[in-house]
């Protein structure tokens, strides 16, 4: 049975990357490691974190372009742990940033242990992360993890400068998703191919997928916030207008509305704040201009991108899992 070609689901997901099981059991064990420290507390905040879920596609991104670039060794493992650092770091710093209370259904790490001691436990990561990158002596792929982190602040700082702006493009939406999401994304794949002996050429086919993937990733997330369920989420739905950002489905939503609609939308997020009647009014909205099935087909685009881009590498078992989790991405519920 071909997994690949059934409706994607996690189940087929976990099928295909069964041969990275393994390795990704070893990244959990090398980011438990490396988070022990003298101060009792981030171990704590580490464990917790880890017992929080996540479905670690970015480390199985990581190891499967390994895979295909005919790379089996231990340094997979290590360079997905360093990138696993990088992205809980962003995680909590983001959770600060954006004031959110949830997690995947529990305690944020700043509504529980306050937000001075969560932004030291990022920066902790943030350097743990290029310890670790440090032990392998590999001056082209830190210089690229180096990239990656800087521009995820990048980001959030330009993110910070946009919130509350009805009238942010999608040209500068994508620059935001792209920096803050996406990077993070390309940076694994490339990594993993550059364990191997791939040409150039396929490096930057790695980069491509993987910028791709972010970016339908996060627009995915962004849909959700109006087609989710709360429990489903594990945060409020609703969250990010209530943040004050304009996200794909709304930006075309306003692009095309009449001056009511337009007002609507400016006054939730200048004032950052939806009562349930303009909530309810706003969801009616993106349905009848159609704004929710214009992200989805936005995402459904960079998914058939990053497909395309694995052309450059021959069939094989890794290179079906690769093909498969974009369709995953695209059409996963929370």
């Amino acid at each position: 049975m071909n997994p690949a070609a059934q409706k994607p689901s996690a189940a087929a997901l976990a099928q295909l990357f069964e041969p990275i099981r393994e390795d990704l059991r070893a990244v959990e064990r090398e980011f438990a490691r490396h988070v022990q420290s003298q101060v009792a507390l981030i171990p704590t905040i580490g464990d917790y974190i880890q017992n929080g879920g996540g479905k670690r596609i970015r480390p199985a991104v990581l190891l499967m372009a390994a895979r295909m670039a005919g790379y089996t060794g231990e340094r997979a493992v290590l360079y997905a742990s360093v990138l696993e650092f990088i992205h809980t770091a962003t995680l909590v710093h983001d959770d600060i940033i954006d004031e959110s209370q949830l997690r995947r259904g529990r305690q944020a790490v700043h509504t529980r242990w306050g937000n001075h001691v969560t932004v030291l436990f990022g920066d902790f990561l943030y350097l743990k992360s290029m310890s670790l990158a440090l032990t392998q002596d590999d001056l082209a792929i830190i210089r690229l993890l180096c990239d990656v982190t800087l521009r995820i602040v990048e980001g959030e700082i330009y993110q910070l400068t946009k919130n509350g702006d009805a009238d942010l493009t999608e040209t500068e939406h994508f620059e935001i998703v792209q920096s803050k999401t996406a990077y993070l994304f390309a940076g694994c794949a490339r990594i993993g191919g550059m364990l191997g002996p791939i040409t150039r050429d396929q490096q930057e086919a790695l980069w491509q997928y993987g910028l791709n993937i972010g970016m339908a990733f996060q627009i995915v997330d962004d849909l959700l916030d109006f087609t989710g369920e709360q429990q489903a989420l594990g945060k409020p739905v609703g969250g990010d207008l209530r943040e004050g950002k304009m996200t794909l489905p709304v930006i075309h939503l306003y692009a095309g509305g009449d001056e009511r609609t337009r007002a609507l939308l400016r006054r939730v997020v200048e004032t950052r704040a939806v009562s349930v009647d303009e909530w309810r009014e706003i969801r009616a909205l993106l349905a009848q201009a159609r704004s929710i099935d214009y992200a989805h087909r936005t995402a459904v685009d960079f998914v058939e991108r990053a497909k395309k881009a694995l052309n450059a590498f021959p069939p094989s078992e890794a290179r079906e899992a690769l093909l498969y989790l974009p369709d995953y991405v695209v059409s996963r519920d929370r």
